[in-house]
């Protein structure tokens, strides 16, 4: 099958061009080869020979079709990416992800192709708060609470409060029937991409899917740009023996996913007979302690640098959020198989001979000097 990945140069793009390719498939790249992501020299050494390379911008129409010639497949994993930097380049951001994905989208509709499926990356940021149960004598049931206060934060009383009767809150997983509550532009953008690819497979019949994708890690992602995943940014400091900055009291918790386990989920949705639209978490299913990420990549680095737990806050940061995977179970068959420290310890051996500009202080301040810090 002839397939395109647009953000194919990318960190979960190219491991699903490698594995494409592995499989038989004709894969074709289109990928802007952003500095920020891939540095300044351009094409990837990582990506695959093998594929087609378009370089090119989702915002461009014209090379974007040019692009789906040919095409049976899509997966769109082209994006502007980075949660702060998203609140002060927000045109940027709504340009790339919801521009770009209406361009994709229209030339589908507006030119004869041969598409018969896309999968788009999608967002659990998007959620905003993950989902709680109250433990309160009323037992008010699953909350989904409001994001914390600014006086809240300031006393640094980090966990959410029962909105109810104020009681503590148990965060479990988060399921995909949990309403949207975007407390950031990049979260809102993907909500937005997710609901343009959603409607367009509904009203066209075309078998699409949504992954709403948990905090993926792994190889390939760049140790440079201080708006990449957290595991990144903690190994980017630790290779520059700078200890990672940790906000509030470290406890906080987030999913993360082996990039491995991200590519599996997508082959399955190539492989699958499915017709109505598919919107999946795509996780690990387990809660992981902030300060415990940054503790262990320490460790298995074999430096005895400790995080710095700065308790204070960023702005519309959210306490918990963990997959509630079982959807994507059964849909997929989608049972991840890279164990946490297994994945650290691959992040880990990849980065050995990987240039990691520490930049984090650059983009706090950033942060800090428009009030988002």
């Amino acid at each position: 099958m002839r397939i395109l990945v647009t953000g194919g140069a990318g960190f979960i793009g190219s491991f699903l061009v490698d594995e494409l390719i592995r499989r038989g498939h004709e894969v074709r790249v289109f990928d802007a080869l952003l500095p920020q992501v891939h540095g300044d020299g351009g094409q990837p050494a990582y990506l695959s020979p093998k594929a087609e390379l378009i370089h090119g911008d989702v915002r461009d129409r014209e090379a974007l079709g040019a692009a789906l010639e040919g095409v049976e497949w899509v997966y769109h994993k082209a994006g502007a990416v980075g949660v702060g930097q998203s609140q002060y380049e927000i045109k940027h951001y709504v340009d790339v992800n919801i521009g770009g994905t209406a361009n994709l989208l229209d030339l589908l509709v507006s030119s004869t192709n041969q598409v018969r499926g896309l999968v788009v990356a999608a967002s659990m940021s998007s959620y905003g708060e993950g989902s709680y149960r109250c433990e309160g004598q009323k037992s008010c049931g699953v909350i989904r609470p409001p994001l914390r206060t600014l006086e809240q934060m300031a006393k640094r009383e980090w966990e959410p409060l029962c909105p109810h009767c104020g009681a503590h809150l148990h965060p479990i997983p988060t399921d995909e029937e949990a309403a949207f509550h975007p407390n950031s532009v990049y979260a809102i953008t993907k909500q937005v991409q997710e609901d343009l690819v959603v409607n367009f497979g509904r009203t066209y019949a075309l078998p699409v899917a949504s992954f709403r994708y948990f905090n993926v890690y792994g190889p390939r992602q760049s140790l440079s740009n201080p708006y990449t995943g957290v595991a990144a940014i903690f190994l980017s400091r630790l290779k520059n023996d700078q200890p990672p900055v940790v906000y509030e009291d470290g406890r906080q918790t987030r999913d993360f996913v082996s990039v491995h386990d991200v590519v599996q989920a997508n082959l399955r949705a190539l492989e699958q007979d499915w017709k109505g639209p598919l919107v999946l978490n795509i996780g690990s299913g387990e809660p992981r302690k902030i300060s415990g990420i940054a503790e262990t990549l320490a460790q298995v680095l074999g430096k005895e640098i400790a995080p710095d737990v700065t308790q204070t806050f960023r702005k519309g940061d959210v306490r918990h959020c963990f997959a509630d995977i079982s959807r994507a179970r059964k849909a997929l068959d989608f049972v991840p198989q890279v164990d946490f420290e297994t994945g650290m310890r691959e992040l880990i051996e990849w980065s050995r001979e990987v240039e990691a500009e520490d930049r984090f202080d650059q983009a706090a301040g950033e942060l800090k000097a428009l009030g988002l810090l």
